[in-house]
């Protein structure tokens, strides 16, 4: 029985990537996309054309934004009795800044974009007096002391479902999208000198992730106030938030987690197993005698 019901079968990937010096996920020639890399070495692994792969990413994830967990999924017309193989391939020709952590067989219901129920993004903020250099590439730096208590009080007026205008920018790329918005959680947790920003919500409009955080480190710096936030949603015009806060940067934000239902995540009947990726151990050998 195939994956897909159409005569061909459905794989589903978890990857990871440091978004340093991409132009984010979503396909384009030039510059180089994370999707371009990976399509690139699927193509090479699976001898299919791009057209016939599919490819397609839970999030468009944006330039010099990571990911620990992206999700994405490709079809193709043969089965693999064991993934393996192709796994490490595929591992083995992506540059060492994107790596293939999971690959698994998926049911034909299964959506890369569409399935998920929700995604859980974290944005770093380095808060000392001198950036450290090696969170340079994951995490903004605020010289400026924050107040995490203010933060945390501001973070609980967006849990919850609103109108997110407010806090999205226009994209030529995105058709006109639903503006409405779940938000389950908004943690502000303290790491030493980090400080980490945890959201999880059912899903969120272009660069509104980074544009919640940037009324956030306005807040933290406490030029404003946490009642501001409802203030701002109400207003549901991106010229609002425009008023009071600046642009947060993208080597701060993660997609660390994207969601499913557990009937899309099941493995269809008969096929191969999730592959994880290959432990190496060292072989017994013969050590010579003196």
């Amino acid at each position: 029985m195939n994956h897909t019901g159409v005569g061909g079968y459905k794989w589903r990937l978890v990857i990871a990537y440091d978004g340093t010096r991409y132009a984010g996920w979503q396909y384009q020639s030039s510059p180089p996309t994370i999707q371009c890399f990976v399509e690139k070495v699927l193509m090479q692994a699976t001898k299919l054309e791009r057209k016939d792969l599919s490819l397609v990413g839970a999030s468009r994830t944006d330039k010099g934004v990571h990911a620990w967990g992206q999700v994405a999924h490709f079809v193709t017309p043969f089965n693999y009795d064991s993934i393996d193989s192709i796994h490490a391939a595929l591992n083995g020709l992506l540059p060492s800044d994107i790596r293939v952590r999971e690959i698994s067989p998926a049911v034909p219901e299964f959506h890369a974009r569409f399935s998920a129920k929700s995604k859980i993004y974290h944005y770093k903020i380095y808060n000392d007096t001198f950036m450290d250099p090696f969170q340079r590439h994951y995490a903004y730096h605020s010289a400026h002391k924050l107040n995490p208590a203010a933060m945390k009080e501001a973070a609980k007026y967006f849990i919850g479902k609103h109108d997110f205008s407010a806090f999205a920018n226009a994209s030529q790329k995105e058709r006109v999208r639903d503006p409405v918005k779940n938000i389950f959680r908004f943690d502000v947790i303290e790491m030493g000198a980090l400080l980490q920003l945890e959201v999880e919500g059912s899903g969120f409009l272009y660069r509104q992730v980074r544009n919640m955080v940037s009324l956030l480190l306005q807040i933290g710096r406490e030029a404003l106030p946490p009642y501001i936030v409802p203030m701002i949603l109400a207003t549901r015009d991106r010229r609002e938030l425009a008023k009071y806060a600046m642009f947060a940067p993208p080597q701060g934000l993660s997609l660390v987690t994207v969601k499913y239902n557990e009937e899309h995540l099941r493995l269809p009947s008969g096929c191969s197993t999730t592959s994880f990726g290959r432990h190496y151990t060292i072989g017994s050998c013969k050590l010579p005698l003196y």
